[in-house]
């Protein structure tokens, strides 16, 4: 629920970015086109004002004095560059321009008012606007130029919204990685809390399960039913450390210690150590190991350990009338395979064919088998899952280089 929330953030918050970039494109394409009226009209159309000056047979007259705002100025000029007509002409623009003279006017300033101008039949119609009052320039470009404008500006919008999209994505990666950090933390504490609070009654039930399977004043039956629960609080002591570890490979809060190790001496101590541990009657370890000596792997030997003792573990668990177990390893490759095997895989894997986790992200049965999955991917290598009898998982890991 908490992935599926950030992921809604995300994509609002991505909707969002392109919501305003596409806003303020618009808003900008918008607002020149409202405010250039495309480069010539300023206020009143020119065509409009040179319409309604006409000439009544003895002089010229403005028809519409409304049409020209308070503080602009108008002049018609005859075909000799005279002045014939004006209308609020400030004192300081000339009676009469040269061709030079309204070359010049019409492409930049007249005596630093902005003008525009104005074709007619009877000559030019000039109207200026105050000093400072409108920015004019010329603007010329090359027509290939011109051509790769359009793809300039969405090549812009393009950064523009990439970069917003990326800065959304970090901070909804960092929101992520910081409530991940939360509920790792949470859960973290609630199974350390769970852990101690069961060590100790634990270990009270195994001392007292200890010593009446010791008491000589017990009946057979009843020094059994002790050795029962000695044995099955074992195994819940077992479970809360693979809970441990699990959270610790999980939240990648264990370290690893690797080292070198030499596969064909580690599983002829492991398999050592679990025969002294004591499995019940009914049950044999072979170690299958070639003659040619095994290419040494680096890795942490306890989590290796860890992780071959859980498979061992596994066969006896759910073989309680005892079967034969094969521990084993060779060479395949830039891999090193360990294997064990043994017993039915009722009980212990679901019958297919091969699997490794579960979709959900649990192994493919009980924590001891999602534990040795993710000590293989710690080490950078894979567990595989075989059903079938006998029982088989494999363990491949990258040789050392």
């Amino acid at each position: 629920m908490r992935l599926r929330g950030l992921w809604k953030g995300a994509m609002l918050v991505a909707a969002s970015a392109l919501l305003i970039a596409v806003v303020t494109l618009v808003g900008l394409i918008g607002f020149v086109y409202y405010n250039s009226n495309g480069g010539q009209d300023w206020n009143t159309p020119m065509e409009q004002l040179s319409n309604a000056l006409v000439w009544d047979g003895a002089a010229y007259v403005f028809a519409d004095d409304a049409l020209l705002e308070e503080d602009r100025w108008a002049m018609l000029l005859d075909q000799e560059g005279q002045v014939v007509w004006s209308l609020r002409k400030p004192e300081d623009v000339p009676e009469r321009y040269t061709l030079t003279d309204v070359a010049a006017f019409t492409r930049w300033y007249l005596g630093g008012y902005p003008v525009q101008s104005w074709v007619r039949e009877d000559g030019l119609l000039v109207v200026g606007s105050p000093r400072g009052s409108i920015w004019k320039h010329d603007i010329a470009m090359d027509t290939q130029v011109l051509l790769q404008t359009p793809a300039w500006f969405l090549a812009l919008f393009l950064l523009a919204l990439g970069g917003v999209l990326s800065l959304a994505w970090l901070a909804v990666g960092r929101w992520f990685r910081q409530a991940q950090q939360v509920r790792d933390a949470a859960r973290s504490n609630w199974i350390n809390g769970v852990s101690h609070d069961i060590r100790t009654p634990l270990s009270v039930v195994m001392g007292y399960a200890a010593q009446m399977e010791e008491a000589p004043d017990l009946t057979p039956e009843h020094r059994r039913q002790a050795s029962a629960i000695r044995t099955q609080s074992q195994v819940i002591r077992d479970l809360v450390n693979d809970l441990n570890l699990t959270m610790r490979l999980d939240c990648e809060m264990q370290a690893l210690r690797k080292e070198i190790i030499q596969p064909s001496a580690f599983l002829r101590q492991t398999a050592a150590d679990f025969l002294n541990g004591g499995m019940g009657s009914g049950f044999d370890v072979e170690m299958e190991l070639p003659e040619t000596p095994l290419p040494e792997v680096k890795a942490d030997p306890f989590l290796l350990r860890r992780a071959v003792n859980n498979l061992l573990s596994n066969c006896v668990r759910h073989n309680a009338a005892g079967c034969s177990i094969r521990l084993g390893a060779r060479a395949e490759g830039k891999e090193l395979l360990l294997w064990v095997e043994g017993g039915s895989a009722e009980g212990a894997l679901r019958p297919d064919a091969s699997q490794t986790l579960e979709p959900d992200g649990g192994a493919a049965h009980g924590t001891g088998l999602r534990l040795v999955a993710q000590i293989a991917a710690a080490h950078g290598g894979k567990a595989e899952f075989h059903s079938g009898t006998p029982y088989r998982c494999e363990l491949r890991l990258p040789v050392k280089q």
